[in-house]
């Protein structure tokens, strides 16, 4: 029993571990959000075509979804990654452009490679299966033996603030073997986690302050994420929807 209990606590950790290296300052904004379909439909093909034209873009990209499949780091891949963080302003000029690099980031991923924190450069590969999850809602993250098998999830909903491409983290449910197990969480556990918390519970100060990271850039392929402290993650995507083997849901959300 006590070894079974030890390796909860193990699992969680490293759950919270991958959510915790993401905690960054979220602040909720009506103006981020206040955006019409028409105007997204105005500037979604400008935006596409400025990706499209930017050839070092591309070619950042391409080393980077090279990277993210293999589980391997170039020595260029620190660069490529550098190229697309500090034109963030020229890439994604405007709302319409941040909306669709936002749109680009749901689905299932593994994570595969990450610096570590803001002062290293050199990415390392991630030595367990440790996946995300975006969809129109919610955003879950979680460990397990592979995409078939996943052991501990966590699932909440996430707030994009688009202006600054940020995606604050709710937790609301613990899963395990896609069981949900919230309701047997000690409240010692649940309170040191954030569960069931919403943005206004936070107080914005050091050690209250809502997961969250900012998504670098998204492509078919791979998707770039750094957290609070610096620290970058390069994710690549799964070949199938991870939500049935963590939550126990289809794609449409039914059980």
């Amino acid at each position: 029993m006590t070894r079974t209990i030890l390796f909860f606590f193990i699992l969680l950790a490293s759950v919270l571990s991958t959510c915790q290296c993401f905690i960054g300052s979220f602040a909720a904004t009506t103006d981020a959000n206040a955006r019409t379909a028409s105007s997204s439909r105005l500037f979604s093909t400008t935006a596409t075509t400025l990706l499209e034209k930017d050839t070092t873009y591309i070619s950042s990209f391409q080393t980077i979804d090279a990277c993210a499949a293999t589980g391997v780091p170039s020595e260029d891949l620190y660069d490529a990654v550098r190229y697309i963080d500090r034109n963030a302003s020229k890439l994604y000029p405007d709302d319409a452009a941040k909306e669709e690099m936002w749109k680009r980031a749901y689905g299932s991923w593994k994570l595969q490679l990450a610096t570590g924190g803001g002062k290293f450069t050199n990415f390392k590969p991630v030595p367990i299966f440790a996946y995300a999850m975006i969809d129109e809602k919610c955003f879950g993250n979680g460990v397990g033996l592979n995409q078939d098998t996943i052991i501990l999830s966590l699932l909440g909903p996430h707030y994009f603030n688009t202006k600054k491409r940020v995606m604050g983290i709710g937790i609301e449910d613990m899963f395990l073997f896609s069981n949900k197990v919230t309701q047997f969480v000690p409240e010692f556990i649940s309170n040191g986690m954030g569960l069931k918390k919403k943005p206004e519970d936070f107080s914005g100060k050091k050690g209250s302050r809502m997961p969250a990271f900012t998504i670098i850039g998204a492509s078919e392929k791979s998707l770039i994420a750094r957290g609070g402290s610096g620290g970058i993650a390069i994710w690549t995507r799964l070949d199938k929807d991870i939500r049935p083997a963590a939550y126990g849901t289809s794609a449409n959300g039914e059980s």
